[in-house]
């Protein structure tokens, strides 16, 4: 009777832990960058959202192209729509928190989304 339980304690463990991987899998997998900011652009242009003839949605406004150097110097990017890169300069250190797509979705697999600026700081040795 206890190697049944067991068994279906490990089952159940398992499946959930396939769930949680399936489901949050941008979380679970989620990677820590910190580095220099070499790009940062606004994809909306503000000449866009003041001289266009409808109203744009907050996250075409505030949605931006990141580009950081990792300590090891591999350039990773990301999409974001946090609103926290708009006072973000090239050359300014971060840490953030970079998000990837599942692999499942095949046009989009290797990339990341939805960049979260954690910290924003001078680099060492900086002029500024």
């Amino acid at each position: 009777m206890k190697t049944k339980l067991a068994l279906a304690t490990v089952i159940v463990l398992f499946l959930a832990g396939i769930f949680v991987s399936i489901q949050y899998y941008s979380y679970v997998f989620a990677r820590h960058v910190t580095g220099e900011v070499v790009a940062i652009d606004r994809v909306t242009q503000p000449t866009t959202i003041i001289g266009g003839s409808g109203q744009l949605p907050s996250s075409q406004v505030f949605s931006f192209a990141i580009a950081v150097k990792d300590l090891r110097g591999e350039i990773v990017t990301a999409s974001s729509e946090d609103r926290q890169w708009a006072v973000v300069e090239k050359g300014q250190c971060v840490d953030a928190k970079y998000f990837p797509y599942p692999p499942w979705e095949l046009d989009k697999a290797g990339t990341y989304y939805n960049a979260r600026l954690l910290r924003l700081f001078d680099c060492p040795g900086s002029k500024k």
